[in-house]
């Protein structure tokens, strides 16, 4: 008769551990599902948003550039600025310059990996005022594609772009923003063999 009280109590006390070990259970999967749509989210938000579109080759750009009639009688200021995540100091060469739309324009990025192993990267544009962003077009540009570096390698990156005469007459100044993020080694597992094969040429 002694044991019946305990087992009451033994019994009682499992079942709230049954209970929050169901619960941890749901939260395990709800995570797990969450992290499973965590890719396709980004996608749909990146398509919502344009940034794959800021990142995509402008396969226009070059025959647009080759026949626009450059507008003398305007200029325009276009600053640059660049901002380095994780391995990456990440610097323009010049911080803005004075251009007249329609006119082929070269500014030049520096990039350092402060890693003592290779890394990859990819840069995002921004642009301000965000309507510029459908006037400026990019003949050349590194955020095109990811880029890795060697262990502690500096490489200069050129970004070759014309803005469209088109530009609203009320936009004086553009700002062109670049974040460079460190990325998985994916990529960078992929182009290693290539990259060792070309003696490291790329960019």
């Amino acid at each position: 008769m002694g044991g019946g009280p305990d087992a009451s109590v033994g019994g009682s006390a499992r079942r709230p551990n049954l209970s929050m070990l169901a619960k941890l259970l749901v939260v395990a999967v709800a995570m797990f599902g969450f992290g499973f749509l965590l890719v396709p989210l980004y996608d749909k938000i990146c398509e919502v948003t344009g940034v794959n579109s800021l990142t995509k080759v402008d396969r226009g750009a070059a025959e647009f550039a080759r026949n626009t009639q450059v507008d003398r009688s305007r200029t325009v200021v276009v600053e640059f600025d660049a901002n380095g995540r994780g391995a990456w100091k990440f610097r323009p060469e010049v911080g803005s310059l004075k251009v007249h739309p329609g006119e082929l324009v070269t500014v030049v990025y520096d990039l350092e990996n402060t890693r003592a192993q290779p890394t990859t990267g990819q840069a995002i544009p921004s642009y301000v005022p965000r309507v510029s962003a459908g006037y400026f077009r990019k003949l050349e540009c590194f955020c095109f594609q990811q880029q890795e570096l060697g262990p502690n390698e500096s490489r200069r990156f050129p970004v070759v772009f014309v803005v469209d005469p088109k530009l609203p007459k009320d936009v004086g100044t553009i700002t062109l923003s670049y974040t460079f993020f460190e990325v998985g080694g994916k990529s960078a597992a992929a182009q290693r063999p290539a990259a060792g094969a070309s003696g490291g040429q790329g960019g």
